[in-house]
């Protein structure tokens, strides 16, 4: 148990990196490890079911990956309700979300999420610049504004940013950011506490209120008549109303048409999945904050291509690989990253295969595909053949022999002369630096 406690405050801290304070606060936070947790099989708990089911669909793979990086032996991590534990509940509860501000307070705001920290481009420009205009003084041009994208692509980040530069251009100004999750618990709360008042004008009071996460009151029919009401007054008294959601209003699951409609009438703004050069700007930018880290630039080029799922599971691959290489005193490289992240790699990439890249390689090139795996050695043939086969390292989860067999059955050593010296050519050649960009990111898609 010693070992299995010991490795459960190492992933903790993990996820508290990759996760970000707000979000580990809110649902990870509250979990704790339950006794009888075993080597092979860990057990972890959670004070209410709906919190339970958050985790599960979000962590559940992370956290068994993050477990077996400390502890080979793990076979499963379970999550479980610990309705039958008062106490853990009693102790985790007021930990799991952050309460409603009280009225005229000044709620904080992550320091990392602003506007200045947001990389843009064509993905998510149009929510950025909506977020812009929402922060600035005067009557807002738009309310509500509805900002929706998959989980982990930058929703949270702009409400921040949102708020901050708010707060900053109207010192005087009040605001209030809660999660639906919480709404919907406060209003129970006041419901049963016969206190329905105090909270309408609590929330309704201020100048900005931001509600994110709105999908989880989904079939919630009083909470939504409340949330609806809300919404009427906010857009009534011309106030600020900034919504988040993992999809477009008419999308939202057990929503009722009016409130649906109501959401779509403002500015509805969406996140688009980040591309390869976006995913690569995006490490870029954040090592910019770590400026005693030496990356080379294949393993950036890593990173973006193959933590496809979200921006979130970006950034934390990126902190992983940094910090194992502070604690365990490496330099890093592209072996040692694929070594460090290798099933998290596996995981988030899109299966390529070796043919999909010998095809793309030989229409990228203009010759047959039959020539990569001949004996022909002209440099017409035998650096596009070089560049498949360091395609084939870096996109696939293939050995090196198993890819010399693709290649007409080359020995693996012949594999490993290919991808050095494609490595080599990327630093000094532009027209070949160029080509693997180009087809990485045609087989990425």
């Amino acid at each position: 148990m010693e070992a299995v406690t010991k490795a459960w405050s190492h992933v903790r801290g993990n996820l508290r990196r990759s996760a970000g304070q707000r979000l580990f606060d809110q649902w990870l936070k509250p979990v704790v490890l339950i006794d009888g947790s075993t080597s092979e099989a860990v057990r972890l708990g959670l004070p209410s079911s709906f919190m339970t089911q958050w985790v599960k669909n979000h962590y559940s793979e992370r956290m068994l990956l993050e477990f077996r990086a400390v502890l080979p032996d793990v076979v499963s991590v379970t999550i479980e309700t610990m309705a039958d534990e008062p106490k853990r509940v009693l102790k985790a509860g007021p930990e799991a979300v952050p309460a409603v501000l009280p009225q005229g307070e000044r709620p904080t705001f992550d320091p990392r999420f602003t506007f200045e920290r947001f990389v843009v481009d064509s993905a998510n420009r149009v929510a950025f610049n909506a977020a812009k205009a929402a922060a600035q003084p005067g009557m807002p041009q738009f309310s509500p504004l509805y900002l929706h994208a998959g989980t982990g692509q930058g929703k949270t980040h702009l409400m921040h940013a949102l708020g901050h530069a708010f707060l900053e251009a109207n010192p005087e100004a009040t605001a209030i950011y809660v999660t639906a999750e919480r709404f919907m618990f406060e209003f129970v709360q006041a419901l049963r506490n016969k206190d329905t008042h105090a909270f309408k004008t609590r929330l309704r009071s201020v100048d900005l209120l931001m509600i994110d996460d709105l999908q989880f009151i989904g079939g919630k029919d009083a909470t939504q008549e409340e949330f609806f009401h809300t919404v009427n007054e906010f857009m009534s008294s011309g106030k600020r109303l900034v919504i988040a959601a993992d999809r477009a209003p008419q999308a939202l699951e057990g929503f009722e048409p009016r409130l649906a409609g109501r959401l779509g009438s403002g500015l509805v703004a969406d996140i688009k999945p980040a591309e390869l050069e976006l995913r690569r700007a995006i490490v870029v930018r954040k090592l910019e904050d770590m400026p005693a880290v030496d990356m080379p630039d294949e393993v950036i080029d890593l990173l973006a291509a193959r933590i496809t799922s979200n921006v979130r599971e970006l950034e934390g691959a990126l902190n992983r690989l940094v910090a194992y290489a502070n604690l365990s005193n490496e330099t890093i490289t592209i072996d040692f990253a694929v070594a460090t992240l290798g099933e998290v790699l596996r995981n988030a990439q899109r299966r390529i295969t070796i043919d999909e890249i010998q095809r793309a390689v030989s229409s990228h090139f203009e010759v047959k595909q039959i020539d990569l795996i001949s004996e022909r050695r002209a440099v017409a043939i035998a650096r596009p053949r070089q560049i498949a086969m360091y395609l084939a390292k870096r996109l696939t989860t293939r050995s090196l022999p198993e890819i010399g067999r693709k290649f007409g059955n080359r020995d693996h050593s012949t594999v490993i002369h290919a991808v050095r010296r494609i490595e080599e050519l990327r630093g000094k050649d532009v027209e070949i630096d160029g080509a693997v960009r180009t087809l990485m990111r045609s087989l990425e898609g």
